[in-house]
């Protein structure tokens, strides 16, 4: 009954032929205009699925030793984890994108063409009718007029014929002649008015059936073509709801996997890691004793103390020149040991140093070893599960022939043999330094390292002395020591020389040059020393751009200048600097 009523409404629209046809061409307009938001509503998810696939792969750790070591921690573990679950995060967003495009894009795309051809069709049929009427509509006219002339020209045919039939002038031939053209023109007025009749009879019916039956059934046409149309409109729109919906549940597995992540992170066991991954073993030196003047001075000599008595005893000097400790405070000293502790980052970072890994404390060393024990001990079972393999096949060959000759598999046995007998020894060597680091006792590559040293100091019993004394608890000869040493020894060779102060080492330095210039989009307040607190903003010249380790070293006058966090500030580097490029 709806559908009835609402067609009888849009053929009461009859006389309005030419506004329905703009009614359903903007109909048509707006479904493409929908088709089109829906289209870019699925790019900006597809870009932003992308760009948060490349936000994760971004901060993903780098393949190589670092990764092994924040591995340890549970924050570093939570962040992994975090990116990891951002990376499915981003896919929900490429499984929208993909069920726009086949549910709603690719589904209205079809209908409009199929929209676009049936009203075509419909008004191609409404037109062709009105055409049919129109016509019928000037032949009646036609007829009208041919009646209307007819009948005139009858008229003056009986009055030409009374006329001359009342002159008595007139010949009876005239009068007969006049009479039958009168007779004609009745007679053709009558015909007239009979085609009249019945062309009208006939266009009436036609009026009748093309505004009752014809356009009336186009526009029901009409009618169910745009409220299919709205139909499917409604049921896009709501698809395009429930494609969002269809992704919350694994949204929300990804969120709660974020949120477990972060639940998961235990600050007590990252700072026992901490601990684990830099005790060394070593002691803090013993109690200074007080100095007398009058007497040479003596220092209680603990039996893990830095300080070497025998050493003591040969200063000339009235000061105590022993081992240098990280948080003297001393000027000299500590230049002298700033300038040993970064040989020894440098060589934990770049994973240089001795074999035998002598250059670091005891307990890293041994650390280090066990690892490195353990690395070969998987070399040799992966080796021998090889061999294994490669024997049971020789068996197969040597049992069946046609298979394969057995002597071809006899060189990689062989070569996996040997590979076998250098990592046994590799781990006889390492497992003798482990002893050797356990059980306190000296090493012969530390030995060698002192040996090798102190045989340029043209004095071999001092030199074999303080080596001695140097040795720290596990026996080993450390690379902080060697290069301490190597520093008084230039120090000693040049006595007119005064040993530098601590603030001199970074004043004497060239004034770098000017590379860029940076924005800090966020303030820096710059506690620690050596850094420089900047405000939102502010505008500052780069001297020195980042070399890996996340900080740029900027300047804001001829008398201030300092570190900043590179993320921090937006860099822009001058067109001839090398390796010129933009920082975020």
């Amino acid at each position: 009954m709806g559908e009835e009523r609402m067609g009888v409404c849009w053929s009461e629209t009859k006389d309005q032929f030419e506004n329905l046809e703009k009614h359903t061409q903007w109909g048509i307009e707006y479904l493409e205009k929908y088709t089109k938001f829906v289209k870019e509503r699925s790019e900006i998810e597809l870009n932003y699925a992308k760009q948060i696939r490349n936000l994760s792969k971004k901060y993903q750790p780098k393949k190589n030793s670092r990764e092994e070591e924040e591995s340890k921690y549970t924050f570093c573990r939570a962040f992994m984890t975090t990116l990891n679950e951002l990376n499915d995060y981003a896919g929900q967003h490429e499984v929208i994108s993909e069920n726009l495009t086949s549910q709603i894009i690719a589904e209205l795309s079809r209908y409009l063409q199929e929209l676009k051809s049936e009203r075509k069709s419909h008004f191609h049929d409404g037109r062709k009718a009105q055409q049919h009427i129109e016509s019928s509509w000037k032949q009646l006219e036609s007829c009208k007029r041919k009646f209307e002339r007819d009948c005139k020209e009858a008229d003056r045919a009986q009055q030409y014929f009374e006329k001359m039939d009342a002159d008595i002038n007139v010949t009876k031939a005239d009068v007969e002649k006049a009479r039958q053209q009168a007779q004609m023109r009745h007679q053709m007025a009558s015909d007239s008015k009979n085609d009249y009749s019945s062309y009208l009879q006939k266009f009436n019916q036609e009026q009748n059936e093309h505004y009752f039956t014809i356009i009336p059934n186009i526009f029901q046409k009409l009618q169910d073509m745009e409220e299919t149309r709205i139909d499917r409109l409604g049921v896009c729109m709501k698809t395009f709801a429930d494609v969002d919906r269809q992704v919350l549940p694994i949204v929300g597995k990804c969120l709660d996997g974020m949120t477990k992540a972060a639940e998961s992170i235990e600050p007590k066991t990252d700072s026992k890691q901490v601990v684990e991954s830099y005790k060394s073993g070593f002691e803090p030196p013993g109690d200074v004793e007080f100095e007398d003047y009058g007497q040479a001075m003596k220092r209680t000599v603990s039996d893990n103390s830095l300080t070497s008595s025998r050493e003591a005893k040969e200063k000339p000097s009235g000061k105590s020149k022993g081992k240098l400790w990280p948080f003297i405070k001393n000027k000299n000293k500590l230049s002298l040991k700033l300038i040993t502790l970064n040989s020894h980052v440098r060589n934990l970072i770049e994973g240089s140093g001795p074999e035998d890994f002598s250059h670091l404390p005891p307990e890293q060393r041994r650390k280090k070893l066990q690892a490195k024990l353990d690395e070969l001990n998987k070399d040799i079972q992966k080796e021998m599960d090889q061999r294994d393999a490669l024997t049971k096949m020789k068996d197969v060959y040597v049992k069946n022939p046609q298979m394969g000759d057995p002597t071809s598999v006899d060189p990689r046995l062989t070569e996996i043999g040997q590979n076998i007998e250098k990592l046994q020894f590799e781990v006889q060597k390492f497992e003798g330094w482990l002893a050797e680091v356990e059980e306190r006792m000296p090493s012969k590559s530390d030995t060698h390292r002192r040996s090798g040293f102190y045989e340029t100091q043209n004095n071999t019993t001092v030199g074999n002395t303080c080596a001695q004394d140097r040795e720290s608890p596990d026996g080993s000869y450390t690379e902080e020591q060697n290069s301490e040493t190597q520093v008084k020894a230039n120090i000693n060779t040049n006595p007119t020389s005064s040993t530098p102060e601590f603030d001199d080492e970074f004043d004497d330095e060239e004034t770098l040059p000017t590379i860029g210039t940076c924005k800090a989009l966020y303030p820096f307040e710059g506690h620690n020393e050596g850094t420089i607190a900047v405000a939102e903003g502010e505008l500052l010249y780069v001297i020195e751009e980042d070399k890996g380790d996340g900080w740029t070293r900027v300047r804001r006058n001829e008398e201030e200048e300092g570190y900043v966090p590179t993320s921090y500030v937006e860099v822009f580097l001058e067109t001839n600097a090398k390796g010129a490029m933009t920082y975020i």
